[in-house]
């Protein structure tokens, strides 16, 4: 298992979550994030998940 880091921000830059899960791959990784952007419902705020080498898997302005 890998662990993940998903960050969230209001327009203005203040941080409103970030939170740090695993999962098997990348693919697992980008479905799990997006669950939870949309559980949270923060998909249309400023988001990133980056995987433990720092590619970014999901990314919005």
């Amino acid at each position: 298992m890998r662990t993940y880091k998903l960050t969230a921000y209001e327009k203005t830059g203040k941080l409103i979550t970030e939170e740090t899960f695993t999962a098997e791959n990348d693919d697992s990784a980008k479905e799990k994030g997006h669950a939870l952007l949309e559980e949270k419902n923060l998909l249309e705020q400023t988001h990133r998940l980056a995987s433990p080498a720092g590619k970014l898997l999901l990314f919005h302005v």
